[in-house]
């Protein structure tokens, strides 16, 4: 008995094609067969060279990286922003308006790229030198925020004065609803104990 199990792992252990996938015995205990394994590969393949980069970045911040690039090869990245809303604590999609300047220099010091972009899509370049490149983005955000922010100044008095203008009515309809009921006890009690002659 265990002499035909031991055969049964080595025979599985064995089982392979001519092209060198695992067929019938599975990979690693996944049971994958070879398209779901060769699939399997090739989104890890890919997934190791994609690269990706969040950062939170002030409205007047100016945030630089460095990259090394060979020369006379076209660099494309993708980039999007996003306003915080500090209320609700959560990223929103940008406004109209907000939108990124990209500055690029090559390790000579000379300026690739400098240009004004929208809230999110590409930006290429082509470097002519090998080397570091310094990539450079700060955010067009500061007049917009300003003015979004007297908006909201603006809209949050008239909120909290309204707020305050309930408040105080419905505290003065509850003193008067308490004053009635008190009243309506008196008046119930004393003709409840006249009619019991205990007064």
């Amino acid at each position: 008995m265990e002499d035909r199990r031991h055969r049964r792992r080595c025979r599985a252990i064995h089982k392979r094609t001519h092209a060198g996938t695992w067929r019938d015995a599975g990979v690693g205990g996944m049971g994958l067969p070879p398209m779901g394994l060769q699939a399997l590969l090739l989104l890890v393949m890919c997934a190791a060279g994609a690269q990706g980069l969040y950062f939170h970045m002030g409205e007047t911040e100016k945030r630089c990286f460095i990259e090394e690039i060979p020369d006379e090869n076209m660099v494309i990245r993708n980039y999007q922003t996003q306003m915080w809303d500090k209320q609700k604590e959560v990223f929103l999609p940008s406004t109209p308006g907000l939108g990124m300047h990209v500055e690029v220099k090559d390790p000579d010091g000379k300026v690739v790229l400098f240009q004004q972009y929208g809230s999110e899509g590409p930006f290429t370049f082509t470097s002519h030198t090998p080397g570091e490149h310094q990539i450079c983005l700060h955010s067009n955000s500061t007049r917009m925020a300003l003015f979004a922010g007297g908006k909201l100044h603006v809209t949050l008095r008239l909120t909290s004065e309204s707020t305050n203008q309930r408040v105080l009515w419905w505290s003065m309809a509850q003193t008067v609803a308490m004053v009635l009921t008190g009243i309506w006890q008196m008046r119930h009690l004393k003709s409840f104990f006249e009619a019991k002659k205990l007064v």
